[in-house]
């Protein structure tokens, strides 16, 4: 007697193919695979500090008038935001691919949110790796916290916004008023 495997995006032997929610799941974790793909291109040579800053000062220095001294601080903050903002975004869309892939019935599982802050901050360690054996980059600890520091800030806000939105559906305020 052969058991049947059971598996997310299986097809059934004579089905027509996917159904349309394992075609949402399966453009989920395209969207986060997609974006991992981002953050491995932006940890090449050619995104290093050196690089951005030879294109990124004549666009600063002619709109804002910022000279070299203050460019090397304007360009330091915006890598960093940099760092936060694709970090944030990573853990989001892990977030909805675990929640569509791992269905309960609930808007929030801290299984969902725990894997997506996990799984961030790998990639955020394993870019800082990666990162350190290149000439023109450096893989320091501080951007691993801070990489990580945005894919827990990321989590803490759909926790937020998905409790509002079903203290909104059931009715009661934020405040629970």
């Amino acid at each position: 007697m052969q058991l049947e495997r059971k598996h997310v995006l299986a097809i059934r032997e004579g089905s027509p193919g996917l159904t349309p929610d394992h075609k949402h799941i399966l453009k989920l974790w395209i969207a986060a695979g997609l974006w991992l793909v981002v953050i491995a291109i932006e940890s090449t040579t050619y995104l290093s500090s050196e690089y951005t800053s030879r294109f990124l000062y004549p666009i600063l220095h002619f709109v804002l008038g910022l000279t070299w001294k203050q460019f090397v601080v304007w360009h330091h903050y915006i890598r960093k935001t940099g760092h936060f903002v694709g970090y944030f975004i990573l853990s989001l869309l892990l977030f909805r691919a675990w929640k569509a892939t791992l269905k309960l019935p609930v808007l929030w599982a801290l299984r969902w949110s725990g894997i997506a802050f996990f799984m961030s901050a790998l990639v955020a360690s394993l870019d800082e790796w990666h990162q350190s054996y290149l000439p023109s980059r450096t893989g320091v600890f501080s951007d691993v916290v801070l990489d990580s520091s945005a894919a827990l800030v990321a989590q803490i806000a759909i926790f937020l916004f998905l409790r509002a939105k079903r203290d909104k559906t059931a009715g009661l305020s934020p405040q629970g008023d």
